[in-house]
C-alpha cells in the first residue's frame, strides 16, 4: 500500500530532512511540497541534494494545497503550524515538526513562547518511558491522527535520562543538561552571529540557566517518567 504525503516548509532545513527520509520510505509517495517565500520555484534550486524531487514546483502553503493527502508534514517555525493544521480534515494524519503542539501546559507555552497555546497532540517519541512500569509513549501514539514531533534537545535529553528516572536510579531534584547544536537549528534566515566567519572553530552559549524554550518540554517528558 502507498500513502500520499505533502510537506509544508519543504525548502527549510527541517523540511529538507523530512523529504530526505520520506524519499527512502517504500510506502510513501511525495505528491506535494509547499513553502511561503520560496513558492513557485523548483525544489532543486533550494534542496539540491534531493535529486529525485528536483523538478517539483514548490506550491504556496495553503489548506487547499495540503488537503487530500494521507499524511501532511508541517516543518514550519513555531507559531505557524497550528493555523494550518486547524484547516485540515480530521481524517488526515498531520505530523507537526514544530513546537506548537508539544506542551500540555498552556502556562508553560505562554511563558516560553509568548503566544496563545494551540493545544496538545500525542508526543512523537515512541521510545519515551511514560510511567514506572516501563510503558512507553508508543501506546499513546497508536491510532493518532495528530502527532507532535519532539524538539532536538528534548529528544537527546529524554532518551538519555527518562529510563534512569523511571528506574529510580537518578535523583530528579537537580538535573543539568549541557547540550550543543549546529547553526542549522536556527533555520535558514540570515543572522550575522551565525555566519561561518563568526562560528567557525568557536562556540557561544545561549538559553542557559533554565531559559531555553525546550526546558518545559524536557521537564514534561521527565515528569511522565
Amino acid at each position: 500500500m502507498t500513502y500520499t504525503a505533502a510537506v509544508s516548509g519543504a525548502t527549510g532545513y527541517a523540511g529538507g530532512e523530512v523529504l530526505r527520509l520520506l524519499c527512502g520510505h517504500p510506502e510513501i509517495e511525495i505528491t506535494t511540497v509547499t513553502a511561503h517565500s520560496s513558492a513557485r520555484r523548483r525544489l532543486g534550486e533550494l534542496q539540491p541534494h534531493l535529486h529525485e524531487l528536483a523538478d517539483r514546483e514548490v506550491l504556496e502553503t495553503t489548506a487547499e494545497n495540503l488537503a487530500g493527502h494521507d499524511v501532511v508534514f508541517l516543518a514550519l517555525p513555531h507559531g505557524q503550524s497550528a493555523a494550518v493544521a486547524a484547516q485540515l480534515p480530521p481524517e488526515t494524519v498531520v505530523v507537526d515538526a514544530g513546537a506548537d503542539h508539544r506542551l500540555a501546559s498552556a502556562e508553560a507555552w505562554q511563558q516560553f513562547y509568548g503566544t496563545e497555546h494551540a493545544g496538545t497532540w500525542p508526543y512523537g517519541l515512541p521510545e519515551l518511558i511514560v510511567d514506572p512500569s516501563g510503558r512507553t509513549q508508543r501506546d499513546r501514539l497508536h491510532g493518532a491522527a495528530r502527532i507532535a514531533v519532539p524538539g532536538c534537545y528534548p529528544t537527546g535529553s529524554l532518551l538519555a535520562l527518562a529510563p534512569a528516572l523511571a528506574a529510580g536510579v537518578v535523583e530528579p531534584a537537580d538535573l543539568v543538561v549541557v547540550a550543543a547544536s549546529g547553526t542549522s537549528g536556527a533555520g535558514k534566515s540570515v543572522k550575522p552571529h551565525l555566519l561561518g566567519a563568526e562560528t567557525m572553530g568557536s562556540m557561544s552559549p545561549y538559553g542557559v540557566g533554565g531559559g531555553h524554550r525546550h526546558t518545559p518540554e524536557i521537564e514534561q517528558g521527565l515528569g511522565w517518567a
